[in-house]
């Protein structure tokens, strides 16, 4: 099937239009017509390159909504018609021991992700959702609740489950206590979550020039990191700690904020981070871990959660020849606080 979309052809290079051929659908296919695709932080590191790897040409997006167009002879879940919404990945083994544990984003042949991955059959290069259409394996295929708006959902698939499956993992319920250190795509989705879960939740900055936002956001706190006095006075203050800052940075000043038995969960910063004394974890038997999106029933588990609560990301929408001015802004963190693609804009 032809189709067209936005690709970085080059590393270092904007993106532009590109027209491409997606698969045939397989027995197991359903094929998605796209309407709105997010804007992800990952997007823009695969597009320059940022962590080695990307083949071009590359089509960014793995924060996908649309309508199904047809599905292929063996689909039972989903027929012509029906909202749906696909995420990080599109395939994997569906036989591992992760896989059975509905935890594909840790298949041990490895997921298949969205875009700049390898499909497991033809060998050929996943591309993403800035296009008109996609093909995708009916178990990655996830249902939208209906009360949801459909323009606000997308972001959903990769920092709404981003932020959910540590603070599910992590057993966060009415009365926890969690703070979330970075206000920007993540981090205001790790608060909408935490605080539709009933915790108390504290966001964690440098100055107070967010503090408003995370009051609107629902946050019942905010604290100050560069402020000696209140670090000190909220030391074994939470349970769990979400981090979202996306750029190497200092973990020491968050570790004896938990309390014992806490946990600092890494989502944002992908690579190193500072070097950082041990004795707060030994002594509150505090741990530092990560956590990698969701499984596709997790994340199924997310939407239908954000649909009874009525969570949804804040957005900017934009048309897809502005892709080029958003990534500026995105690095400049010129967004409140998703950018959604609206991509009727493409037939223009």
């Amino acid at each position: 099937m032809k189709t067209v979309g936005y690709a970085a052809k080059s590393q270092g290079s904007e993106l532009t239009e590109f027209s491409f051929e997606r698969r045939d659908l397989r027995n197991n296919d359903v094929e998605i017509e796209i309407l709105y695709c997010g804007v992800c932080h990952s997007d823009l590191h695969a597009v320059r390159n940022d962590w080695g790897g990307s083949d071009y040409p590359l089509v960014p997006g793995h924060e996908i909504v649309g309508k199904v167009m047809s599905v292929g002879s063996d689909v039972k879940k989903y027929k012509q018609g029906d909202t749906v919404a696909v995420g990080c990945m599109v395939d994997s083994c569906q036989s591992c021991d992760q896989c059975d544990n509905d935890e594909e984003q840790f298949c041990r042949e490895g997921m298949i992700g969205t875009y700049a991955g390898k499909d497991r059959i033809s060998g050929e290069m996943t591309q993403g959702g800035y296009s008109k259409h996609v093909v995708v394996r009916e178990e990655f295929v996830l249902s939208v609740p209906e009360n949801l708006d459909l323009s606000r959902v997308a972001p959903l698939l990769c920092a709404g489950i981003t932020t959910y499956s540590p603070l599910h993992k992590w057993g966060v319920k009415k009365g926890s206590r969690v703070g979330v250190v970075g206000l920007g795509g993540l981090g205001h989705m790790a608060v909408k979550n935490a605080v539709a879960m009933g915790a108390s939740v504290t966001v964690i900055g440098r100055s107070e020039s967010k503090k408003d936002d995370a009051v609107k956001l629902g946050a019942q706190h905010y604290l100050v990191s560069s402020n000696d006095d209140e670090m000190k006075d909220s030391q074994s203050a939470f349970d769990v700690i979400i981090d979202t800052v996306p750029v190497k940075h200092d973990l020491s000043i968050y570790t004896p904020l938990l309390d014992v038995d806490g946990t600092l969960v890494i989502v944002g910063q992908v690579g190193p981070v500072d070097e950082l004394s041990t004795v707060p974890l030994l002594m509150g038997r505090r741990r530092i871990a990560g956590s990698l999106i969701g499984g596709i029933a997790q994340t199924q588990q997310m939407l239908d959660f954000c649909g009874e609560n009525n969570v949804l990301p804040e957005c900017e929408m934009i048309n897809i020849d502005e892709i080029n001015t958003a990534y500026e802004r995105m690095e400049k963190s010129d967004v409140r606080y998703r950018f959604v693609i609206d991509m009727a804009s493409l037939n223009a």
